[in-house]
């Protein structure tokens, strides 16, 4: 009986691929854009394009998951060079006093079926800590075609408020909240030998 057992779960194993790992997101296919309204007439975005970290994930836990990340806060970029000056400066971000931001999950939990998640972490920008949340899409999960390596593909979006961590510069006239949309691959790197 227990060798049945034994065999029946081998085989179950064996069938269902496993994707617990730990994945280094990939920067060139990692973008955090955030968008705020101003003035009411328009709804600018920005991005974050320099981005690294990592993410423990189990397809059959996803609970378990754990996520850590690093932002460079210089790799803002808002497609206006002044704007992106005057956003490094210290009525807004003070990147030359806190040249990083950080996200390190606290809770997943689970969304409204498998490819969703609700991810909360703690959010550290402009020395601040506050937590977020974020509605996280589970996009694929498999062996990447071209790097020939597990991959793991994730969107997500949330919004807090940025007076929270003391960058209320011009509000109400620009908007308080802030709106994120995240788009993230990463895949396991090979054992150091």
């Amino acid at each position: 009986m227990i060798r049945r057992f034994a065999l029946a779960a081998a085989l179950a194993l064996a069938a269902s691929p496993v994707f617990a790992a730990t994945y280094t997101l990939d920067p060139t296919h990692t973008q955090a854009v955030f968008s705020w309204n101003h003035f009411g007439y328009s709804n600018p975005t920005a991005q974050f394009g320099s981005i690294a970290g990592t993410l423990d994930f189990d397809a059959a836990k996803p609970t378990q998951a754990k996520v850590d990340v690093t932002i460079d806060m210089n790799s803002l970029n808002t497609n206006v060079p002044e704007l992106d000056e005057h956003l490094k400066k210290a009525d807004f971000f003070d990147v030359a006093k806190y040249p990083q931001a950080t996200f390190k999950s606290t809770k997943v939990e689970k969304g409204k079926d498998a490819k969703h998640l609700k991810v909360t972490g703690d959010l550290t920008v402009h020395g601040v800590t506050k937590p977020v949340v974020l509605n996280v899409t589970i996009n694929k999960i498999g062996d990447h075609p071209m790097k020939k390596k597990p991959a793991a593909g994730f969107d997500a979006s949330g919004s807090l408020k940025r007076s929270d961590f003391g960058l209320g510069a011009y509000v109400p006239n620009v908007s308080d909240e802030i709106t994120l949309r995240i788009t993230t691959e990463g895949t396991v790197e090979a054992a150091a030998k």
